[in-house]
């Protein structure tokens, strides 16, 4: 007989351990969950930590930074990892660990739930479960579980509020569907590189949609503020397009790169950035911005802080921007 699998389980909180029947705040009972679930107890060996017990709206680098630290730490003890997380930025967190653990040999899964454990009729308990035992599978990627679904991490986003349903990975199919059998993906990611933890991320990055009527002297004020932005995640129409002749956005991305300012390309819908495909996109690539293939705007802000953060020399940001990490480009 097989000896179980070891498992961490790390807390940060969220709706899975809050209490509460109108205003929900983090729980007392949050240590406790795994107890919940007594028939894995002979499953798998699960221990647990309290990283913080906060609504994801106030998880960030600071917090990411711990999340990775725990994980590399305790990674020759554990073969696999649980994050409990709150649904609001569980896709920023999932491709936080993604880029800071580079060479992950073991599956890091995070979980959590649109109704709190406690509540009748909730998701948490299956969700919870799914994951202790996708956490035990050979799947070495930082994962989001979910639903009855394994999304890769760094190609997840929160598409519903108020349904179980509440992530997808557009463009990207489950690493896993557990139904009656859990049926694995083909195009899981194996580690060739050994495992490394880069565990910082800068703050100095800022998101900009392109709009209709947009006004490149509105977003130059952008540049001049302080602290000084490091980087800019822009979202353009369809596979790249920018306004060119009333509101010439082109301008305001010549001003950044010229700066200095790493200027990352992301798309809002399914499929590829492709600026070379359209002479309003084109236009991009020739002011100095970076595409991003199909990665998506979760992931492409925390993947531009984290290069922000860890390679100080431009070239190299741009060589590691350009560079598949984790699979977040399609």
């Amino acid at each position: 007989m097989k000896e179980p699998k070891k498992i961490l389980l790390i807390h940060t909180g969220g709706t899975i351990g809050m209490e509460g029947s109108e205003h929900l705040e983090p729980g007392h009972y949050a240590e406790a969950l795994v107890e919940q679930l007594p028939e894995y107890a002979g499953f798998a060996h699960i221990d647990s930590v309290v990283l913080c017990n906060l609504d994801s709206s106030d998880i960030g680098p600071r917090q990411w930074r711990e999340l990775a630290l725990t994980i590399a730490r305790n990674r020759a003890q554990y073969d696999g990892f649980i994050v409990i997380h709150g649904t609001d930025t569980m896709p920023y967190t999932a491709a936080a660990l993604s880029f800071a653990l580079e060479g992950l040999d073991r599956p890091v899964v995070l979980t959590g739930a649109q109704r709190p454990m406690g509540a009748l009729r909730n998701d948490a308990r299956r969700n919870l479960a799914d994951a202790i035992e996708v956490s035990t599978l050979p799947i070495p990627e930082v994962s989001l579980c979910f639903d009855g679904v394994l999304l890769r991490g760094c190609r997840s986003c929160k598409i519903n509020t108020r349904a179980y349903h509440a992530f997808d990975s557009p463009g990207c199919e489950p690493l896993a569907r557990l139904g009656v059998d859990i049926t694995l993906a083909r195009h899981i990611r194996y580690p060739s590189a050994p495992f490394r933890c880069c565990p910082e991320f800068g703050a100095n990055v800022i998101v900009v949609h392109v709009t209709p009527g947009i006004m490149p002297g509105t977003l130059n004020r952008l540049l001049t503020g302080d602290p000084a932005i490091d980087g800019i995640v822009l979202i353009p129409f369809g596979v790249g397009t920018v306004p060119c002749v009333d509101s010439d956005i082109v301008s305001f991305v010549e001003t950044a790169t010229s700066r200095g300012i790493d200027v990352l390309v992301a798309n809002a819908a399914t499929g590829k950035i492709d600026l070379p495909l359209y002479e309003n996109s084109n236009v991009l690539s020739k002011a100095g911005a970076i595409s991003g293939g199909e990665i998506r705007q979760e992931a492409a802000l925390v993947k531009l802080m984290h290069a922000c953060a860890t390679y100080r020399d431009r070239d190299e940001r741009i060589e590691y921007l350009r560079y598949h990490i984790a699979g977040e480009m399609g």
